[in-house]
């Protein structure tokens, strides 16, 4: 009797367990009490368990090692952008972990060895003021670039406080502007007025936790009676401030952002008139003024004055006279990826399948713009560094995954030069970068590139990192360094992981935008399952074409990242041998309920409306879950002080997964942010956590399906 007893109660767990989550009653929704002492005490014992076997894989100091080498090295080229005859500067180093914020001349910088004057210190700020004082964004006031406001985070939430800071005297401003924390932003109209969105009290923020209203406040004056500017809706994202200096003339817009990707541009001429709404499509993002004229990029096509504008395009729009110009207008195989606005011109940088370009755009005298390239080289990644700043000259930079970056000197004549050349962080004297496209399910062709050995190439099977993202108009491009840093970026998978035999792959899912505002729109909502399809389809090609096995291949994604290595674990488990999992979305019942998840349902939908669920729920990785599968043991990990991704959705992935029987690793970092660390020390040892993952995984050290 006892023995069917007990065997009646196996049973009944083990069904229990099988049975996918209804959304309705999660057992573990504990775990999304962010810090709670119970929920705490359950990632601390996450930690202790899964960084003891990774960090005794044997090659885990010498990753570590690597990584921060490269993250603090400092031959790194110091990015910095042109502000009225000076060059600013944000640099972190082994010796200035939290950073220096710091200036040169144009002529010290263009020598290649700048002569820096140092403006904030954080670690030494930090230390005298005993917080955990992260860098934030930096405001200031065009075009003498003098009056600032330091936005500073405790911890590296998206909530912080701003101070006002003076770069003539170097000092924070004696009874300046200030601001408590909160997810606030805040734009220059003149030295003595800012224009602000910010938590004010009782219905100041939407149901995203951003500002519902926008305040012109005034010095000497309290911010939470300052004068409405433009109100929103609780319903909407936000009210982002918005302040473009034109000539001496302060062009003050209100960004109403109704969805993630749709907003209302409020303009008013100054500060004192009343806005109205521009006549831009929904899909539209300002990226400056010149002459009067806003420029816009649009993510949907225009009809306006009698003409018809593309999607895609960069268009003007006369701000005085309601005129539209035509700007730029990329082909079927080029996308714009970001517009800057110099003193009397812009410059565009583009992608052509998926390589970067650039080119300046001047407007004649007839009001018709004119566009020509600027000179860069070849197959690989061009940024615009610095645009404007009081002159026509830009910086532009250049990479690849093999090559190292460069900073190039763009004057108004479009002439270019090599300020500095950044050396190699790895051997890729034997390295090969191809570009390849697989068949996705519905027939689109999708592109990724491999990065590998010439040998290991050749001689196939290889143990093989496949990255994605596939969302948010967030192309995946192969660049070789930048900050933040990450695995799959070329220095860093160079020397950690292709110089051991592994291969990399990039795949240029739907949803980003590297095919411009359609690859972005052909994946959401409804659609979601395309760029699933689209990672798929590149696994399977990795894998037909011999480049690896499912045994041998690994797949590695990071927020909306996350949301993807997590979907296509649980529906094609059999094509991976391991699975990183970082920051990510998991329980997409619940996402828009935590944290600023409700800023996204412009991407994925709603899942408190029936249709939009019943399309959610059919890839929601936590409610997918089940009993019986070969799920690879995934590596997720997250950080306690993530106020964009609640840390719960890594923390319940990992709970569900124990539910239901599976081994898994998770790491939990207690500070960090979104960026799941806090600083270059940290950051080297979470990418020292993963790539020994892989090792372990991938590399033969752990049987298949373990655990």
């Amino acid at each position: 009797m006892l023995k069917l007893t007990l065997l009646a109660c196996v049973v009944m767990v083990f069904s229990a367990a099988s049975t996918r989550l209804s959304g309705q009653d999660d057992p573990h929704q504990w775990l999304e009490e962010i810090e709670g002492a119970k929920a705490i005490e359950w990632v601390r014992a996450q930690n202790a368990r899964s960084v003891a076997v990774l960090e005794a894989v044997s090659a885990f100091e010498a990753l570590k090692q690597d990584a921060l080498a490269i993250l603090t090295s400092q031959e790194r080229i110091p990015l910095g952008q042109i502000r009225n005859g000076q060059v600013y500067n944000f640099w972190q180093d082994a010796s200035h972990v939290r950073g220096l914020w710091r200036r040169a001349s144009i002529a010290s910088y263009r020598s290649g060895t700048p002569a820096w004057e140092i403006l904030i210190d954080y670690d030494a700020l930090a230390r005298t003021e005993k917080r955990n004082w992260i860098r934030g964004a930096v405001s200031c006031l065009s075009p003498e670039y003098r009056h600032c406001m330091i936005q500073l985070s405790d911890g590296g939430t998206d909530a912080a406080f701003w101070r006002e800071f003076d770069t003539s005297t170097k000092q924070f401003v004696q009874s300046g502007f200030s601001l408590p924390e909160a997810k606030s932003r805040v734009a220059w109209i003149d030295r003595d007025t800012l224009l602000i969105g910010m938590d004010t009290g009782d219905g100041s923020l939407t149901s995203s936790g951003y500002a519902r209203v926008l305040r012109v406040w005034r010095r000497g004056t309290d911010y939470r009676n300052a004068p409405i500017f433009v109100e929103g809706r609780t319903s909407d994202v936000a009210l982002w401030p918005r302040v473009e200096q034109d000539n001496g003339k302060a062009h003050v817009f209100g960004q109403q952002a109704v969805s993630f990707f749709e907003s209302k541009h409020h303009y008013a001429a100054d500060a004192a008139g009343k806005p109205r709404v521009l006549p831009l499509p929904p899909n539209a993002d300002l990226e400056g003024v010149l002459d009067g004229q806003a420029i816009f990029l649009l993510r949907e096509a225009w009809s306006h004055g009698g003409r018809q504008y593309g999607q895609g395009s960069v268009v003007a729009y006369d701000l005085a006279t309601d005129a539209a110009a035509l700007v730029f207008r990329p082909t079927e195989a080029q996308a714009v990826g970001s517009v800057e606005v110099g003193k009397s011109s812009i410059v565009i940088q583009y992608l052509e399948d998926v390589a970067g370009n650039a080119a300046r755009v001047t407007r004649r005298a007839s009001g018709e713009w004119d566009a020509q390239d600027i000179t860069v080289p070849d197959n690989g990644v061009v940024k615009l560094v610095s645009v404007g700043g009081g002159t026509d000259d830009a910086m532009i930079s250049f990479e690849s995954l093999t090559t190292p970056p460069s900073l190039l000197y763009v004057d108004a004549g479009n002439r270019v030069s090599t300020v500095r050349q950044a050396p190699a962080f790895y051997d890729a004297s034997d390295v090969v970068v191809e570009q390849r496209f697989a068949t996705s399910a519905d027939g689109t062709r999708v592109p990724y590139f491999v990065m590998g050995r010439t040998s290991v190439l050749a001689a196939g099977r290889a143990p093989t990192v496949q990255y994605g993202y596939g969302g948010f108009l967030s192309s995946t491009l192969p660049v070789y360094y930048e900050d933040p840093s990450r695995p799959q970026h070329g220095a860093l998978a160079g020397r950690l992981w292709v110089s051991r035999g592994g291969v990399l792959v990039l795949s240029n899912i739907r949803g980003g935008a590297e095919y411009g505002p359609r690859w972005h729109q052909a994946a959401l909502k409804e659609h979601r399952q395309r760029a699933f399809d689209d990672f798929i389809a590149v696994s399977e090609h990795l894998i037909e074409t011999g480049v690896t096995t499912p045994a041998r291949l690994g797949a590695i994604g990071r927020s909306n990242g996350g949301l993807l290595v997590g979907a296509v674990m649980t529906q094609r488990p059999e094509l991976y041998g391991g699975i990183v999992n970082g920051v990510p979305l998991f329980d997409m019942k619940r996402y828009h309920q935590l944290l600023a998840g409700a800023s996204w349902i412009g991407e994925y939908g709603n899942p408190d409306v029936a249709e939009e669920w019943a399309y959610i729920s059919r890839y929601s990785p936590y409610q997918k879950l089940e009993a019986g599968r070969r799920y690879p043991k995934v590596f997720l990990y997250t950080s306690t002080k993530d106020d964009r991704v609640h840390p719960g959705h890594a923390r319940k992935a990992a709970a569900r997964l124990a539910e239901l029987g599976y081994d898994y690793f998770y790491y939990e970092n207690i500070e960090g942010g979104h960026g799941g660390t806090a600083n270059q020390e940290q950051l080297a040892y979470r990418i020292a956590l993963e790539y020994a993952y892989f090792m372990r995984m991938l590399m033969g050290n752990a049987p298949r399906g373990e655990g």
